[in-house]
């Protein structure tokens, strides 16, 4: 786990943490907080990443987990349910937190609950817009988040997708929803209890997702493409893995059973 998170904090200080952790023989995480107190790790924004641009899944740690045991998460998708769906964001201009997002992220960070953006971005893979155009856009959604109060615990993206472009083409891929793999990632890298975390979306795919990675359970909410996806989400839900609807974040939170 150590290994896995250590290529993923990215560079402090010109020297990755993979580095400072062999160098003073401790894990990533103790590493990452030693960096922190001298005053060398961000506390803020995207950081940086230590990635290959062909890595399946890229994920951004924003707040280390210092946590003895598993813990539950909210995991969250990104365009149409925190920031408006615009169709392939990659503009920080375009981003505009949809109402009630930042108030439902501010009370899981009041929880403890760690709070994980997991988002597919097809855009990247088929040329629209380039990772800096990702990450140009989640700094702002970022700073809007912290007017308001609110932070993002990690943020995991995956770019294929069958039409894209090589490297990132392929089909089925298991990084991409509804396929489990970023939520299987970021389960290893924050020590979460994926059996006690939920997953707020707004297409099917969310829904597969948590559902595949044995979440407790789902919410669909209707801002974004949730309402074309209603029934087939109704459909989803059991007692082994409940999809509930809710209109927008900011509802769905009083519906999950560690937030209401």
């Amino acid at each position: 786990m150590a290994s896995s998170l250590a290529t993923r904090i990215g560079l402090v200080a010109g020297v990755s943490i993979a580095t400072l952790a062999r160098g003073w023989g401790m894990s990533a995480r103790a590493a990452f907080r030693r960096a922190r107190r001298a005053g060398s790790a961000p506390a803020s924004g995207m950081g940086a990443l230590n990635s290959s641009p062909g890595d399946d899944i890229r994920g951004w740690i924003l707040r280390p987990s210092d946590r003895s045991s598993l813990t539950p998460a909210l995991f969250l998708d990104r365009d149409g349910v925190i920031v408006e769906e615009v169709g392939h964001l990659g503009r920080s201009e375009s981003v505009q937190l949809i109402p009630g997002a930042s108030a439902a992220i501010a009370r899981a960070n009041g929880l403890g609950v760690p709070v994980v953006v997991i988002t597919n971005q097809a855009g990247i893979g088929k040329g629209l817009y380039q990772w800096s155009g990702f990450e140009s856009v989640n700094r702002e959604m970022i700073r809007q988040l912290a007017d308001e109060g609110a932070w993002l615990d990690a943020i995991f993206a995956c770019p294929f997708h069958p039409d894209a472009f090589p490297p990132y083409q392929a089909t089925d891929h298991f990084g991409r929803k509804p396929e489990p793999g970023m939520l299987l990632q970021a389960g290893r890298d924050l020590d979460l209890d994926l059996r006690a975390s939920w997953i707020v979306g707004d297409t099917l795919s969310d829904i597969v997702a948590g559902r595949r990675a044995r979440l407790e359970g789902a919410v669909l909410v209707l801002t974004g493409h949730g309402t074309r996806h209603r029934e087939e989400a109704i459909a989803l839900s059991d007692e082994q893995y409940p999809v509930l609807i809710a209109p927008t974040l900011g509802v769905a939170a009083a519906l999950i059973p560690f937030l209401a």
